[in-house]
């Protein structure tokens, strides 16, 4: 195991909500040149965040070797789908960075029809990038997503943040523990400053074995390089291992954890842009499973699949006036379901009033009763 420096700093996560005005025209600024600082005053547990041309380069390099564009949602959903259940629209996606010296650093979004719409509105005025950042420096490490809001402050996301946080620490602080154990089991035992977990860990049961089998005054000092152990270090040594045993069994546990809220996360994306689909006349309710399936297996190919479809039109005019109709021809015709279900949501959505795609197919079908 690679030695870890102590002066490595954790990292922590913010919502850096940035007061830019907003256009649909393709480009966002998401942070901005040099030391900053949220209206509130944060960050409270650094002297400052802090965006230069290095730090810009390295989250230009990061962004650009993803699999994956960065989403931009509405409202941090996709960080509190998992706690309110709702799903995650996209409002864009973004993968060109560029740094403008002096400035700051800058995204080629590609934007949803809905988010133009909402922008071009005056209905959303800020962007709010999660961020991860040194705590010793501020300097940011990480873009992680972003966000269309009009309230930076949102409620709720203190747990949302903690956990994130979390996420990015867990591994380096238990590294760092287990780290400083076998540093010190190694010149306990005379061992190799190369020498490997399971090797020292082989060494101390040897020792404790002879221990066991002695008369518990003194060991041979050839058997583990140690003058003298008595039966009291052996109680140490043991105590060490069980410690270390115990930080490595920690060390898998957040692991194991990590990969879980990762895939918490991703399959949150995954809703989210189905349900987009959905509402867009992207897929049909009939292809949500299959399509959510394509996004656990491939998320780039379910992505290009939504991209490559033509949006179904809906219905313009109907003998019931734009109604869904008393009754349906064929009440299995998925097809005619979704049509005046999507004409029903975009009646519903000018009207002011957000229909999602079940409760639109539900009422199609209630009418037709």
């Amino acid at each position: 195991m690679a030695a870890m420096s102590k002066s490595n700093q954790p990292q922590a996560v913010a919502l850096a909500a940035c007061a830019y005005a907003l256009s649909a025209d393709g480009e966002i600024q998401l942070l901005p040149a040099g030391e900053f600082h949220a209206v509130d005053g944060r960050p409270h547990d650094a002297p400052c965040w802090l965006t230069d041309a290095a730090i810009a380069e390295k989250l230009i390099a990061d962004i650009a070797a993803r699999a994956n564009p960065l989403v931009i949602d509405y409202e941090h959903q996709t960080l509190l789908s998992a706690e309110n259940g709702e799903p995650a629209p996209a409002a864009g996606w973004f993968k060109s960075l560029r740094w403008e010296d002096g400035v700051g650093l800058f995204a080629t979004v590609e934007w949803t029809e809905r988010a133009i719409a909402y922008i071009d509105a005056g209905e959303y005025k800020f962007i709010s990038p999660v961020i991860a950042y040194d705590k010793a420096t501020g300097a940011i490490k990480k873009l992680i997503n972003a966000a269309l809001t009009n309230n930076p402050a949102i409620d709720g996301m203190a747990e949302v943040v903690a956990r994130l946080t979390a996420e990015f620490n867990p591994q380096e602080n238990l590294s760092m523990e287990i780290e400083e154990l076998l540093r010190q089991l190694r010149w306990m035992l005379n061992l190799p400053t190369l020498a490997t977990q399971e090797e020292i860990l082989a060494e101390l049961q040897k020792g404790i074995d002879q221990i066991k089998q002695g008369d518990g005054e003194a060991i041979a000092a050839n058997t583990l390089g140690i003058v003298g152990l008595s039966q009291a270090r052996a109680t140490d040594i043991a105590a060490l291992t069980a410690k270390l045993d115990t930080a490595t069994a920690a060390l898998t546990a957040a692991q194991t954890e990590l990969a879980a809220l990762k895939a918490e996360k991703t399959e949150a994306e995954i809703t989210g842009i189905v349900e987009a689909a959905l509402t867009a006349g992207r897929l049909l309710p009939a292809q949500k499973e299959a399509a959510i399936e394509l996004g656990r297996a491939n998320l780039t190919a379910l992505n290009k699949m939504i991209d490559g479809a033509t949006p179904l039109t809906a219905l313009t005019g109907t003998q019931t006036g734009g109604k869904a109709p008393a009754a349906l021809a064929d009440p299995n015709d998925s097809v005619a379901i979704s049509a005046l279900a999507q004409k029903y949501q975009a009646e519903e959505l000018a009207a002011g009033r957000t229909v999602n795609a079940a409760q639109a197919v539900q009422y199609v079908l209630s009418q037709s009763h």
